[in-house]
């Protein structure tokens, strides 16, 4: 007779494993069909600089997409006989749509004015040390995005106050910063060698890893700025 206890399975380092590797392919399968509209777009605009605000447009189903998932990975289940990762995305998709938009959407174009102006530098007729000045203030706009991404995918505040919480925590939490810092190099860098479609493509692992870095906001957050 099998001493296997019932109870016991699901719970154990290859089923958590298992669990995780499944939740991470759905995830990432439900964010692409999520983005689907505004990457075909994206495929069919040419890397003409005028095309930056199209760009832009393509991009909005991404910041909702990118939240939902955040909110499906940090509530997912570790234990294989328990998982509905798909369920839980479109619960995160429906509470975080909108929220995400007002805050994704004013950072999209402000990143986009900062792209437009830089290829298209030598016609401002401004000193060189404006385009370095306008790519740091780029890079810092893209790491308030990801402390942005993180509060608004899991906490239910208005947007001014995550918009708070997001500039407060990137100097606050100045690992947490660096650590998402690094993802965008990391990203950057594999887009620059490999392929444009990279990113989207492992979006959900870079998520997890975001998330996973951002364990100290998350409980100072729920500690300090939730009732």
């Amino acid at each position: 007779m099998s001493t296997v206890r019932t109870a016991d399975f699901g719970t154990g380092v290859l089923s958590r494993a298992a669990a995780l590797l499944h939740t991470v392919l759905t995830v990432e399968a439900l964010l692409l069909a999520t983005a689907a509209p505004g990457l075909a777009g994206l495929l069919l605009l040419g890397p003409d600089p005028a095309n930056l605000p199209l760009a832009a447009v393509c991009l909005l189903p991404l910041g909702p997409a990118a939240s939902a998932a955040v909110y499906a990975l940090h509530h997912r289940s570790r234990d294989l006989t328990d998982l509905h990762p798909a369920r839980v995305y479109r619960r995160g998709l429906r509470l975080n749509t909108l929220p995400a938009l007002k805050l994704w959407t004013p950072l999209l174009a402000w990143l986009t004015v900062i792209a437009f102006t830089l290829t298209h530098f030598s016609a401002t007729g401004l000193p060189g040390w404006w385009a370095v000045l306008l790519a740091v203030i780029g890079a810092v706009c893209l790491l308030w995005g990801a402390h942005a991404l993180v509060l608004t995918s899991l906490f239910a505040f208005r947007a001014r106050d995550t918009a708070r919480l997001a500039g407060y925590f990137l100097v606050r939490r100045g690992r947490v910063t660096l650590a998402a810092g690094s993802l965008l190099v990391l990203t950057a860098g594999t887009t620059a060698l490999l392929t444009e479609a990279l990113p989207a493509l492992l979006a959900a692992p870079l998520l997890l890893s975001l998330l996973h870095a951002a364990r100290p906001v998350i409980a100072e957050t729920e500690e300090d700025f939730t009732v």
